[in-house]
């Protein structure tokens, strides 16, 4: 029986996050490039987000580039970027095709303009699907977003929009890149790291966190299916007992 059999399509996490990480390991492997894991790399997104959407996953979150990568070196960045505008450039009709929409947080404006203008067109092309929504995060970190939010609320507090004890979680929901986008259910990681590396820290208070020694290039299908086998299997108990949850 493969992996995608042993799924319980009435247990489907409605949101999944994923850390794409070990393109560089993987291309060093092989005696290659940086840039060689990279484009790699888009062979897993296509299968990753076809076998979502084939699972009636509503949203997937997909860790493209952080904050701190910018710190990079200069050639690797500017590769990176073209890469960005051709695949998203390349899959726009793909993902019209299968009904996919797309959609993307993080501090968008610090993108080259060629991405900026790629990815929002590609944004207003997809924006009426409805199976799917794949979410880039591109010059994304949560303390960033974190701190951009806060700085909102502060400034409507000042001008006097919003009283301080009336400040909630659900404000401070609101104010985040991911407002109308529930919390992800589960999160992948691959490569074999086991850390969160500043994504979604908000949002993942009770997400159910997967590692996986795959690098990124390799990860397929079927490590999908696994992950998504791993996550039906656990107790999600929200702070309550095990005796709670089997009896609500």
């Amino acid at each position: 029986m493969i992996a995608k059999d042993k799924i319980q399509s009435d247990k489907l996490p409605k949101h999944v996050g994923i850390i794409m990480d070990g393109n560089g390991r993987w291309a060093k492997q092989k005696g290659k490039i940086r840039m060689f894991g990279h484009r790699s790399g888009v062979i897993a997104v296509k299968e990753t987000v076809e076998m979502a959407a084939e699972l009636g996953i509503q949203y997937l979150t997909l860790y493209a580039f952080s904050t701190e990568n910018w710190k990079r070196p200069k050639i690797e960045i500017n590769a990176l970027m073209e890469l960005l505008v051709s695949t998203i450039h390349k899959e726009t009709k793909t993902l019209n095709e299968n009904n996919i929409r797309l959609s993307a947080i993080g501090d968008i404006e610090s993108l080259p303009s060629s991405c900026r203008r790629e990815l929002k067109e590609a944004i207003e092309l997809t924006k009426n699907n409805t199976r799917m929504t794949l979410v880039l995060a591109l010059s994304y970190s949560s303390r960033w977003e974190l701190t951009r939010a806060m700085q909102t609320i502060a400034e409507k507090v000042s001008r006097k929009e919003l009283k301080p004890e009336d400040i909630s979680e659900e404000t401070i929901q609101n104010h985040l890149n991911t407002s109308g986008i529930p919390d992800p259910e589960l999160l992948i990681r691959t490569s074999g790291e086991h850390r969160i590396s500043n994504f979604l820290l908000w949002q993942i208070a009770y997400t159910e966190l997967y590692f996986t020694e795959k690098l990124w290039p390799d990860f397929r299908k079927e490590d999908f299916c696994e992950a998504i086998i791993n996550f039906q299997n656990r107790e999600r108990r929200f702070g309550k007992i095990s005796e709670q949850i089997k009896s609500s």
